[in-house]
């Protein structure tokens, strides 16, 4: 038995070796100079699998030993690389169709700590109080700290109706949330409506595979209602799809305006993203609100609206999930979810790690903090006192509060508002100037 295992891993060890031989032939000569290297370091991987395969306590099937050493190659890589089994291959492949289940959350590694990425609206997690940036420490009072963005993403879902409890720190406090799982299903937009007389909004929640259309469908609707300038809000979303993100930027762009490029280890696979359709949009001024929640594609749709002057971006820095991950299936359905190139905005901005820094910064402001400008430095001083003394259950409930305020309450809306207001009034007043520069002549 041992024999027959150990000569399985020699096979597999000399068809490594041979697949590495012929990606190196493929490559320009360079990129694996030192190959001697890599065949002593892979032969060590094939005497430690030899050695493990014959004198563990217990016999270990030879796949557990592969999957183990591949995450553990994954590990050591970035946050987003990761190595997914059959089963959560065909997860995310369901995720991208729009429906699945779980708490309706996005996460990833950032700064080397699980890390929420953005909670999707209307779902268990959006309404349990989880915000982004918050630093997942500990699920179902499992430690996260060595935890693979893998094995994060199995514990969180599960069957519709259970529970799962989350402890996360937020601005150095630890707040827990026991959050129940549904089965999550993806909107793309949200909301399409006039706010304003002439003021159209649109909630864009994720990009999909429909989103370009749908968007261009809600505006011209919105147009049709009288809408002479727009807001497009991808405040927490999370991203989505590439292909759809530039689509929808293509609308308001200029054919053949850069959109969006990617840059990878070979310079000269760099690949554009341009605008190919005609501008449908290209009047009407435009507002982009964003905030640590937007991430990926909405920070290249952000981006590219910003880099070429076609709109406004509004609120506070966006996450900076500027990376590529390319989804490679292996032959027994599993896959590498490998990040191969980093995203760059029109002007040539990387976004990893830093993101986007709107035009106009303007920070989300609670309704009780409005409140407590009008009261007494006396009444300031005591809440301060007193907030010590409020307990865990009572923090959590403030991550709600920005959730269940009415729109007339969002000061980053009514300031995008106000700028379209004052756009408007702008552009009648140079309108005016200029037919009486004409009258007099």
């Amino acid at each position: 038995m041992k024999k027959r295992t150990f000569l399985a891993f020699v096979a597999l060890v000399v068809a490594v070796t041979a697949v590495v031989a012929v990606r190196a032939a493929e490559k320009e000569e360079g990129l694996f100079a030192d190959g001697k290297e890599l065949f002593k370091q892979i032969q060590l991987f094939a005497d430690s699998v030899t050695i493990i395969s014959a004198d563990y306590v217990e016999p270990v099937k030879p796949k557990d030993l592969v999957y183990g050493a591949i995450r553990g190659m994954m590990d050591t890589l970035d946050g987003y690389s990761q190595f997914l089994d059959p089963e959560s291959f065909k997860e995310i492949t369901e995720e991208t169709q729009g429906e699945f289940g779980g708490l309706g959350i996005k996460i990833g590694i950032k700064e080397g700590v699980l890390t929420v990425i953005a909670p999707m609206e209307d779902t268990p997690a959006y309404e349990a109080g989880l915000q982004a940036g918050d630093k997942v420490v500990k699920i179902d009072d499992e430690v996260t700290r060595d935890m693979s963005l893998d094995d994060a993403v199995k514990k969180l879902r599960g069957d519709p109706g259970t529970k799962v409890k989350l402890t996360v720190v937020r601005e150095d406090e630890v707040l827990e949330f026991t959050v129940t799982r549904a089965i999550i299903k993806l909107k793309s937009i949200k909301e399409a409506s006039v706010i304003e007389k002439d003021i159209g909004y649109v909630k864009l929640v994720e990009f999909q595979q429909r989103t370009p259309v749908d968007l261009k469908k809600n505006i011209e609707k919105l147009i049709q209602e009288g809408a002479k300038g727009l807001i497009i809000d991808v405040r927490n979303n999370p991203g989505g799809l590439l292909d759809a993100s530039v689509e929808s930027a293509d609308i308001f762009l200029e054919p053949g305006t850069m959109i969006v490029y990617t840059e990878g280890r070979d310079p000269e696979k760099r690949t554009e993203f341009k605008a190919k359709e005609e501008a449908y949009f290209r009047g009407i001024p435009l507002i982009v609100l964003v905030n640590k929640g937007s991430a990926s594609a909405s920070e290249i749709f952000a981006g590219a609206m910003k880099d070429n002057k076609r709109g406004i971006v509004l609120g506070v820095p966006t996450f900076g999930k500027g990376s590529v991950q390319t989804v490679i299936p292996l032959q027994d359905r599993s896959a590498l979810r490998l990040t191969t190139a980093a995203y760059y905005t029109p002007l040539g901005k990387n976004l990893r790690e830093k993101g986007i820094e709107p035009n106009i910064y303007v920070e989300k402001v609670r309704t009780e903090d409005k409140k407590e400008e009008g009261s007494g430095k006396e009444e300031k001083k005591k809440a301060k006192i007193f907030d010590k003394l409020i307990d865990k259950a009572r923090k959590k409930e403030e991550g709600k509060i920005a959730r269940k305020e009415p729109r007339e309450y969002d000061n980053q809306v009514r300031a995008a508002i106000n700028i379209l207001k004052g756009l408007q009034i702008f552009e009648g007043y140079e309108e005016k100037t200029g037919q009486k520069e004409a009258e007099k002549e």
